[in-house]
């Protein structure tokens, strides 16, 4: 269990021993030359419950860490996507049932979409607003505050902007989450996804920042 700050730069050639692979990814590598932890999902992988598709996916590729309490979870990600609905971001596991997670999602035909995914009781909702088409690369925060969840996003890693406010039903105060990294192809292979960190910090935000 995870019960101090922790940053992961990616910048050597193994990931750090107290991180496992949900889904491990048949391509994945860590480059030191990059400096990023580089994902490649393979096809048909996601994370969704029956909401409106009708169909339950529990395959999607998560890098995580068992965490108690109050935290700040931070990634950055650089995207090339391919096909529609490629994504990659951060993510948040209590079960299949229920979980969150938060990326941007590509849509060929544009505009792509930056939101996130809450997950109750089996059943999934989706929020989203526009992101633009030749932007690919993102920040991604979420704030952990007893059971309370906060999703942000930022374009320099410093000025955040709030996309989410949700609670994890299945979540209690003092019980562990799976916290980490994600990304899914749930179309066809060919995407790549770089994450240059993991940076989790235990406690809350500063009202500032």
């Amino acid at each position: 269990m995870i019960e101090s700050d922790l940053m992961l730069l990616f910048d050597g050639n193994v990931i750090d021993e107290r991180l496992t692979w949900f889904c491990e990814p048949p391509h994945w590598s860590v480059s030191s030359e990059e400096r990023t932890l580089r994902v490649e999902p393979a096809a048909h992988t996601d994370f969704w419950q029956k909401t409106h598709y009708g169909f339950e996916a529990d395959n999607g590729h998560f890098l995580s860490l068992p965490v108690i309490g109050d935290f700040i979870l931070t990634t950055h990600v650089r995207f090339n996507p391919i096909h529609q609905y490629d994504q990659a971001g951060l993510m948040i596991r209590l079960s299949p049932d229920c979980w969150l997670k938060t990326s941007v999602e590509y849509e060929p035909d544009g505009p792509n979409r930056l939101g996130a995914v809450i997950t109750n009781g089996g059943y999934s909702d989706w929020s989203t607003q526009d992101f633009p088409d030749e932007r690919r690369e993102i920040w991604l925060r979420v704030r952990r505050e007893t059971t309370d969840y906060l999703v942000e996003t930022a374009d320099d890693g410093r000025r955040w902007t709030q996309i989410r406010m949700a609670r994890l039903l299945g979540d209690r105060v003092g019980k562990p989450v799976a916290a980490g990294l994600y990304a899914c192809s749930p179309k066809e292979g060919g995407f790549v996804a770089q994450f240059s960190l993991l940076h989790l910090y235990r406690g809350r935000a500063h009202p500032s920042s």
